[in-house]
């Protein structure tokens, strides 16, 4: 069992886009133990809106078919700054104001959740780590720390690409205009301090549609019908309001605003040169995995990386569930990291 911890970094960070912190904190899980030289971590990073109990989500990997082993491995998750479940975030107190962040949170990019994220690494002393592993945003993240942290030993990422494309940018702007679409959303936060009703809804019912593939939604949903009134409401319709009204429930509108905007900052050549200049400077192993059936972000994207990285395998997960399958296809997955981390 592990339970979540909290750090405060009494030190100031500077945004790229120039906002200051002067202090802020990191939320955390983390199982097994670090081994006498510290260099025994396997450190996970979740999608957007993941939290830090990563056994919870990526529950596959904590089972004893997992190459992981929590009594070799000490695995860690962060929650990512700017984020509603423990990490600074646009809820979390200014402690100069001694009010919430709200609207003034900034937008963070890849690469300043990295750089705060690593205030940790550095505070737990540790000297090296085995493997950094994540899917979507987390593998965005993930692909940033093995070119910022030389302790990065190989790097394990899932469908995502090397940049944000503009077709991702484009259904990230669409959830966002549903947010600011919300009769509660003023200038970047609530009126009276009211959740949104259907803003933040739509945005992940939007969201919903790229998740997984037409294949699923056809196989788990067809044509039927949940109930009729003035008109069908198809079963389709209503996962995706329970969908909406779920998350709406457990995170914060804001925050989603601001980590949708993060996601759209990823691209590791920005202001490092071309792509092929950038990936050359990663000659540690990494196994990029792509999702046959992942329309948010195609597996061309994943194969196109990996041809990038000059010590890169690739691998592609059969699956009908499309993007989702990183957190669903873990006998498949597991396989392929067991033969990833045979030498560890």
């Amino acid at each position: 069992m592990s339970i979540q911890k909290k750090i405060l970094v009494p030190k100031t960070y500077t945004t790229e886009s120039g906002f200051v912190f002067e202090e802020f904190e990191l939320s955390y899980h983390s199982w097994g133990s670090l081994n006498k030289n510290r260099d025994n971590v396997v450190l996970i990073f979740h999608a957007l809106t993941g939290d830090s109990n990563a056994k919870e989500w990526f529950h596959g990997f904590f089972t004893p078919q997992s190459p992981i082993d929590l009594d070799q491995h000490y695995v860690l998750c962060i929650n990512t700054p700017g984020s509603c479940y423990g990490s600074t975030g646009p809820q979390s107190l200014n402690p100069q104001t001694k009010k919430a962040y709200g609207p003034t949170f900034p937008v963070l990019t890849i690469r300043d959740i990295v750089q705060m994220e690593l205030y940790l690494i550095d505070h737990l002393n540790i000297n090296a780590i085995q493997c950094v592993i994540g899917g979507s945003m987390g593998g965005m993240i993930a692909l940033e720390f093995a070119l910022m942290d030389c302790r990065v030993k190989r790097a394990f990422l899932m469908a995502m690409g090397k940049a944000h494309t503009a077709w991702s940018i484009g259904l990230s702007h669409l959830q966002r205009k549903a947010i600011y679409q919300d009769t509660n959303w003023k200038g970047g936060w609530y009126s009276n301090d009211a959740q949104p009703s259907q803003g933040l809804s739509l945005a992940r019912q939007i969201g919903m549609m790229t998740y997984r593939s037409p294949e699923d939604y056809e196989a788990k949903f067809s044509r039927d019908i949940r109930k009729i009134t003035e008109h069908p409401y198809y079963e389709v319709e209503s996962y995706l309001d329970y969908q909406g009204q779920k998350l709406d429930k457990r995170f914060d509108a804001l925050s989603y605003e601001r980590l949708t905007r993060s996601m759209d900052t990823h691209d590791i050549s920005r202001g490092h040169g071309n792509f092929r200049e950038v990936t050359k400077l990663i000659t540690i192993p990494i196994h990029v995995v792509g999702i046959q059936s992942d329309t948010l972000y195609p597996i061309a994207e994943q194969i196109e990386l990996a041809q990038l990285l000059p010590n890169a395998e690739f691998t592609e997960i059969k699956s009908r569930y499309g993007h989702d399958a990183f957190l669903i296809e873990f006998e498949q997955l597991n396989k392929t990291l067991a033969l990833f981390l045979a030498n560890i």
